[in-house]
């Protein structure tokens, strides 16, 4: 059985990405016109202000579709929140959750909460695709040319924030890059017939 957790016995034909690429989302073919990409992703606070916080953890949810080459179109939120916490924090959080989904024009349709005590926040995110504009992170060929479309190194700030107190300058580059969706970057990588593509981390 825990076999089945990693690696399905008998996968679908229309699985077109599921397990066996650890990519960054799963494709499931409809037809030749139209294939499904879904995704998850949620985590514990990266800053201090919950309403930011929600745009982040949005974008990085989203950005899981943007890396295969598809559009959006609905999510459900997933988030755990203690009970004895303001209640005001979890409206904030889902309200910045909604203005970057609804800045991707992809709709929350639902969501599930739980009583935790930590706080974590995301999303589960359905697109659309066309099957022959699917990007893999395994289809990269010799000689490709990387491009990256944020800056590297959110990791190594987000620790700073966590540990000590960053130059305003680079903790406003910090939230703008977290937060900024990579739907431009994705589109024009489909023009351009980009032989793959990944999130490089959950902001990048």
């Amino acid at each position: 059985a825990e076999r089945w957790l990693t690696r399905p016995p008998s996968p679908d034909k229309n699985v077109m990405v599921g397990f066996s690429g650890s990519d960054d989302a799963g494709v499931y073919r409809i037809n030749d016109e139209l294939a499904l990409i879904h995704t998850t992703d949620f985590f514990t606070p990266v800053v201090d202000d919950p309403f930011t916080f929600g745009q982040i953890a949005a974008a990085n949810s989203l950005s899981d579709i943007y890396a295969m080459g598809g559009k959006p179109v609905n999510a459900l939120n997933i988030t755990a929140f203690p009970q004895n916490e303001d209640i005001r924090i979890l409206k904030e959080i889902l309200a910045g959750g909604a203005s970057k989904a609804g800045e991707a024009e992809c709709s929350i349709i639902g969501g599930h909460s739980v009583d935790i005590p930590s706080i974590l926040y995301g999303l589960a995110v359905t697109g659309f695709i066309n099957p022959k504009n699917v990007k893999e992170n395994n289809s990269a060929k010799p000689n490709d040319i990387l491009i990256l479309t944020k800056a590297l190194g959110t990791g190594i700030l987000n620790n700073t924030v966590k540990y000590s107190k960053p130059e305003e300058k680079h903790l406003d580059a910090l939230i703008k890059s977290m937060s900024r969706l990579n739907k431009c970057a994705s589109e024009a990588m489909v023009r351009q017939g980009a032989s793959a593509c990944t999130d490089v981390t959950g902001f990048g």
